[in-house]
C-alpha cells in the first residue's frame, strides 16, 4: 500500500466514527429544549433514528467538503425512516462546538424557525470533521407528529400518505433559502 492509499483509508475510517457521542447528543437536546421552552415550545428528546440521519448527512458533507442539504440524498427521502409528519434540518460548518453552532442557528431567522418547529418532540444532532479543510460539519434533524389541517375546499385532513415536510434550511455567509414539500407521495416531494 502506498502512503496516499493508507492516508485515504485512515481519513475514511475517521469520518465513519461518530463524532458526537450519546452524552453529547443528549446535551444538545437539552440546549435546544431550553431554547424552545423559553419561546413557548415543548421539550425535545434525542432520537436514535434522527441521530443516525444527522450523522449520515454530516459525514457526507465532510467527505465531500460541501455544505449541502442534498449531498446525502433528498431531505424527504433521508427523513422518511423517522416516520415524522413534520420535520426540518439545519446544517452548518465552521464551529468546533455545538454551543457555537446552535448560537449561529439561533441568530439566523430561518434556522431559528426550524429550531422552534411547532410541536416537535424529537431531535438528532451530529457532526463530522473534514481533515483536509479542517472544517467541522453539523447536521440537526428535528421532527414531530403530523397535525392534520383541512385543505381549502375539503373537510378533514390530507389523504393517506400526504405529509407536510418543513424544508431544510442552510445559511452560507448570511444568505438563506427555504423549500417546502406540500405533498409527499411515494417518497416524492411535490
Amino acid at each position: 500500500m502506498t502512503y496516499r492509499s493508507i492516508k485515504a483509508l485512515l481519513v475514511g475510517l475517521l469520518l465513519t466514527l461518530p463524532v458526537l457521542p450519546a452524552a453529547a447528543a443528549e446535551s444538545a437536546a437539552e440546549m435546544i429544549s431550553s431554547f424552545r421552552l423559553k419561546h413557548g415550545e415543548v421539550r425535545v428528546t434525542s432520537d436514535a433514528v434522527l441521530n443516525r440521519i444527522a450523522q449520515e448527512q454530516a459525514r457526507a458533507m465532510a467527505t465531500r467538503a460541501r455544505l449541502d442539504h442534498e449531498v446525502a440524498g433528498s431531505f424527504s427521502s433521508r427523513i422518511a425512516p423517522s416516520q415524522a409528519g413534520r420535520a426540518a434540518e439545519n446544517i452548518a460548518y465552521g464551529y468546533d462546538t455545538f454551543e457555537r453552532t446552535l448560537q449561529q442557528w439561533i441568530e439566523s431567522s430561518e434556522h431559528r424557525k426550524n429550531l422552534l418547529l411547532h410541536n416537535a418532540t424529537r431531535i438528532g444532532v451530529a457532526s463530522a470533521h473534514d481533515e483536509a479543510s479542517h472544517r467541522t460539519y453539523w447536521a440537526m434533524e428535528i421532527a414531530g407528529d403530523y397535525e392534520p389541517k383541512p385543505a381549502k375546499g375539503r373537510k378533514g385532513g390530507p389523504p393517506t400518505g400526504e405529509r407536510r415536510v418543513v424544508a431544510a434550511v442552510e445559511a452560507k455567509g448570511g444568505a438563506s433559502h427555504k423549500r417546502s414539500c406540500h405533498l409527499k407521495l411515494l417518497g416524492l416531494c411535490l
